[in-house]
């Protein structure tokens, strides 16, 4: 699960955590476990259905980092000037730096990387969960957790980069928070399983709309009218999408409605969370990587508990997958994912702006809905194919209308 910075509005696949996903008025999860910039809604700067795939776990992983709202692009720095070394961040020794080739345009590849992670977080999720038929969606979330605090762990004790101590004090402040993150992933897990990936991209954008609206009602915050006319148009095109979906199955659509509301809860309450866990921390600063670690070592325990409360032992000892060698191949290549959505959101905001970070993340659903389709051969319909176009191009007018909003602000 993987965290993204905090700042903006954020899809979902995400996620802090994974990918956030998943960054949303859709944060962190691997997956939704995603997520990451995409889940925060109005303020996260990376979000994740799978991202927010679980979407969406960068926050989340959640870090779903696909849908970033934009309220907070006062954030983002001039990123325009000549780069030639990528800062990690956080790196404990400020005098080490990353090499990059001498690429011409760093911000390119660094969109392009952003794009190949939280794409194939999500597709990679769909296939272990439908295509190996695999019925331990809980049991997947908590492994591709476990390889995120590995990773993360390892480069903090090796000094590659600096994380916050977990103390009681900060784990007592971030639990609620992470109880409605671990929610967000398993309902997102649950969801991908059986609604196909173009179909959840739509879907997904109801969490923006509940944001919005739990912004509006309890933060007193306005929106101006092509705001709302954009999730409108969201709303219309998630019933038409779901009334003209072929693979139609309600407990899916269940799942998702439920994942919608805690994306939703999740953005509201990351925000007030985030400054109580500052004041929790001996620096008094709580940095992405940090984020990342704390949201995935808090999932463990209730990931554990879940994987009982729902009997996914009993199936974990009977399945033939977990005798195979390219099934924990494909599972760990998927918690890296949730992971690397994290790391290429922060690479790709510190090459350019909030802005084109959040107009990616909406044009990014466009070839992951595509590609959801193909590979997975899903039946679908003229209507239901245009009711998917509506909704993607929706939530790019959505991106454009917060962008204006912010500008004349």
């Amino acid at each position: 699960m993987r965290i993204p910075p905090l700042g903006i509005h954020v899809d979902p696949d995400t996620p802090p955590g994974r990918k956030a996903s998943e960054i949303t008025t859709s944060p962190p999860v691997n997956g939704e476990k995603s997520i990451f910039r995409e889940q925060i809604g109005g303020y996260s700067a990376l979000a994740s259905p799978l991202r927010r795939e679980v979407g969406n776990r960068s926050m989340a992983r959640s870090f779903s980092v696909d849908d970033t709202d934009l309220e907070d692009a006062k954030a983002s720095k001039d990123r325009d000037r000549p780069s030639h070394f990528l800062r990690l961040p956080n790196i404990q020794n400020h005098s080490h730096f990353l090499r990059l080739p001498d690429i011409q345009n760093q911000s390119l590849l660094s969109g392009l990387a952003y794009c190949i992670a939280s794409c194939s977080m999500i597709l990679v999720n769909k296939f272990v969960l439908s295509g190996y038929g695999f019925n331990a969606g809980i049991f997947l979330m908590l492994y591709q957790n476990i390889v995120s605090v590995t990773i993360v762990s390892t480069l903090s004790l090796s000094g590659v980069i600096r994380t916050e101590p977990l103390t009681w004090r900060l784990i007592k402040v971030w639990l609620p928070v992470n109880i409605i993150f671990v929610g967000m992933l398993t309902t997102s897990m649950f969801s991908l399983k059986y609604i196909n990936v173009a179909m959840l991209t739509i879907l997904k954008n109801v969490a923006n709309v509940l944001t919005a609206s739990g912004e509006t009602y309890f933060f007193k915050k306005q929106h101006d009218s092509q705001v709302w006319i954009s999730l409108m148009l969201m709303i219309i095109s998630a019933v038409a999408g779901g009334i003209t979906d072929l693979s139609f199955h309600a407990v899916g659509y269940t799942w998702q409605i439920i994942n919608c509301f805690l994306t939703a809860s999740y953005s509201l309450t990351l925000r007030h969370v985030m400054d109580s866990a500052k004041e929790a921390t001996r620096s008094g600063n709580l940095n992405e990587l940090s984020m990342v670690l704390l949201n995935n070592v808090l999932s463990l325990p209730l990931g554990i508990i879940l994987v009982l409360g729902f009997n996914e032992v009993e199936y974990l000892l009977e399945t033939p997958l977990l005798r195979m060698p390219m099934f924990w191949l494909v599972i760990t290549a998927s918690g890296v994912l949730g992971l690397a959505i994290s790391f290429t959101s922060m690479w790709f905001l510190r090459q350019t702006s909030a802005t084109t970070y959040s107009l990616v993340g909406s044009l990014n659903k466009i070839p992951l809905s595509i590609a959801g389709i193909l590979l997975f051969k899903v039946r679908t319909s003229m209507e239901n194919s245009m009711s998917i176009l509506f909704g993607l191009l929706a939530g790019v007018f959505f991106a454009r209308a917060k962008l204006r909003s912010n500008s004349q602000s």
